[in-house]
């Protein structure tokens, strides 16, 4: 068989986009006659990325795509055919086959919306339906939510470290994970803080600024440097910014400015200059002057070179004049924490005979990883200012008491009453019986809800070291059923 190219591998059919596993595990729900037992399984990561005090939710609309597209094409069941076992036989039996054809999602779907700040355990969404639909849809949605999730934490921490005035241009197309990753990665990065990018394609297809300028090897494909200012110039007199650190970067700053003055002599001016390497501090502080000497204020300060949240707060306090941020690899890459960790867990199931629920827990070794049974909610509840002062899961399917209590849940000693009237739930209906019911925000709308979502976050729950932890517990009496359920299911062993 060739190799999968580019333009054959996004085919109208994105079902086979998941593990083996699934696709198994459902194989033996059918063998068993148990695809049709209804199920809760919820996503949601246990801790939030890097180092920090929150995440914002992103991925869902690719999300809803794939679940709305959920089909199994007759190219997918003669690849799932071909699959053979250890000792030569069919993975999959041609019954099994025919019940994957005629497969459509009937799932009800809720979720947190794009944009919305959230944080460890809580459902970012929960499927209830067919057991085997519930499970095959697992890997789909980690994938999907996890990565644009993670790299739009990274957008807004950025944003946080640059302020809400200066520009941040996503340029890490070249460096990011695949044309896949990278356009992920763009939307994500946009929704999270960003104001343009590099990337076309993304702007083609989400609407996206794109933003630029040119390579170095533009200045070096000229006899010298004032020419090749001179030559972009000529061919963009209204959207020219210059690489200025080719060979010496303050004397590039000087043959912006001789281009400049043409510039300006014919009715354009120059939208500015570009660092790229060296101590971007000095040479932005150095460049501004000569900038401003010259009568340029208005020419654009943009840096790059390999900046993340870190750097540009530590630039920030050293004085830099830098006031558009062409940020990268670390971006698109997530740099310091490539994975968010998120995870997929079953926490209902119906019983046999249609009785009720058998709520389920995974047991660990360690709590953080012990998983929260239930039909779970996400309420969140405000101050008299409107402001976020913390968040209660609960399960939906048993009644919830008149005095709130929420208890950690890695720390049961820990516990807050709750005297909040404001409160939101938090996860909306997004599919019923499998048939979208929610109108999905634009990107641009979801941007704007991220960035007055982190702006409302107390200042130490968004700071970047040791940050403040947001309450967030389980209410009081889905923590006593959780405990009672741990201690029933874990074995009893002798000391």
């Amino acid at each position: 068989m060739p190799d999968a190219t580019p333009s054959s591998l996004y085919r109208p059919s994105l079902s086979l986009l998941t593990d083996l596993y699934q696709l198994t595990m459902a194989y033996g729900y059918w063998r068993k006659g148990m695809q049709d037992r209804e199920a809760v399984f919820h996503l949601y990561f246990r801790k939030p990325p890097f180092a920090g005090g929150y995440a914002v939710c992103a991925g869902l609309a690719y999300a809803v795509d794939w679940l709305e597209n959920l089909r199994f094409t007759d190219e997918d069941l003669t690849y799932l055919r071909s699959l053979h076992g250890q000792k030569g036989g069919r993975l999959f039996e041609e019954g099994f086959l025919d019940y994957l054809r005629d497969l459509r999602f009937s799932c009800d779907v809720d979720a947190i919306p794009e944009g919305t700040v959230v944080f460890a355990n809580e459902p970012l969404i929960r499927v209830r339906g067919p057991l085997l639909q519930a499970q095959l849809v697992e890997t789909a949605l980690l994938t999907l939510v996890n990565f644009q999730t993670l790299i739009a934490t990274k957008a807004a921490r950025i944003r946080e470290a640059v302020g809400p005035d200066d520009q941040i241009l996503e340029f890490g197309l070249r460096r990011a994970q695949g044309f896949d990753g990278g356009l992920s990665a763009t939307r994500a990065a946009y929704l999270g803080g960003a104001d343009g990018t590099s990337n076309v394609l993304a702007g083609q297809q989400f609407g996206i600024p794109v933003r630029g300028t040119h390579a170095h090897s533009w200045v070096m494909a000229f006899e010298g440097e004032e020419e090749a200012f001179e030559a972009y110039a000529d061919a963009f007199p209204d959207d020219s910014v210059f690489l200025v650190d080719t060979y010496d970067t303050l004397e590039g700053v000087r043959n912006a400015i001789k281009v400049a003055r043409h510039l300006r002599a014919s009715g354009h001016e120059l939208g500015g200059i570009r660092l790229d390497s060296g101590d971007l501090t000095y040479l932005s502080r150095e460049a501004r002057r000569l900038l401003d000497d010259a009568g340029f204020p208005a020419v654009r300060i943009v840096a790059s070179n390999d900046l993340e949240e870190q750097l540009v707060t530590a630039l920030k306090l050293e004085g830099a004049r830098i006031d558009t941020w062409g940020i990268g690899t670390k971006l698109v890459t997530a740099y310091d924490q490539p994975a968010l960790g998120g995870v997929y867990k079953l926490a209902a199931l119906q019983r046999a005979d249609g009785s009720g629920w058998d709520y389920t827990v995974k047991i660990s070794e360690q709590l953080a990883k012990t998983s929260i049974p239930g039909v779970l909610q996400v309420r969140r509840f405000f101050n008299e200012e409107g402001k976020p002062v913390a968040d209660m899961l609960y399960n939906t399917a048993e009644p919830l008491p008149e005095q709130l209590t929420i208890v950690d849940p890695l720390d049961p000693t820990r516990r807050r009453p709750v005297k909040s009237a404001q409160y939101r739930e938090l996860l909306e209906p997004v599919f019923r019986q499998g048939q979208r019911v929610l109108d999905l925000p634009t990107l641009e709308e979801s941007r704007q809800k991220a960035r007055q979502e982190v702006t409302s976050l107390d200042p130490g729950t968004r700071r970047f070291l040791n940050p403040h932890t947001y309450p967030v517990g389980l209410e009081k009496s889905l923590h006593d059923f959780r405990t009672q359920l741990i201690l029933d299911k874990r074995p009893q062993r002798p000391a």
